[in-house]
């Protein structure tokens, strides 16, 4: 009577294929580390660099230290006021604590790379040099002698 037969009715479905799935996760994985940005330290200061003509490019970035020199951002600035102030990765310092940040960053390191650790200061251009020379001195206490200015690169307009 009906042309078409009916299987087994306890038939059951093939399991489904896993075949690609490390491709897939793979994929995302890649995705992920393209788009996400780590950041080191959370800038507390505003800083306006200067316009620069020379760059150098920072060869080992996991010997390098910031510390950024400008009026704080304007969340801390009823707390701090506007005098310009220095920031050492995530916390506010005075020229005093330079001296232990540097010893700190120095024990990070391995003994064969000390010569070759930076400073990379990024300092605001309204801000004073008599506060820029304080810190530079007390790096050269610390015998922090690579400091590198960072700035932005200066357009070329004839």
């Amino acid at each position: 009577m009906s042309k078409f037969k009916k299987g087994k009715k306890g038939k059951e479905l093939p399991p489904i294929s896993t075949a690609s799935l490390p491709d897939i996760v793979f994929m995302l994985l890649c995705f992920f580390m393209v788009v996400t940005k780590m950041r080191e330290a959370d800038i507390k200061v505003r800083t306006k660099v200067p316009q620069i003509t020379e760059l150098r490019k920072i060869e080992n970035k996991s010997l390098n230290s910031f510390i950024f020199i400008g009026p704080p951002s304007n969340q801390y600035q009823a707390q701090l006021g506007s005098a310009p102030r220095i920031q050492l990765n995530d916390a506010f310092a005075k020229p005093s604590d330079i001296m232990t940040f540097a010893n700190q960053r120095r024990t990070d390191v391995p003994p064969g790379q000390h010569n070759e650790m930076t400073v990379s200061m990024k300092v605001d251009g309204e801000v004073k040099m008599g506060l820029v020379t304080e810190v530079k001195t007390q790096l050269r206490k610390a015998n922090m002698r690579r400091v590198f200015y960072l700035g932005n690169k200066r357009s070329e307009k004839k």
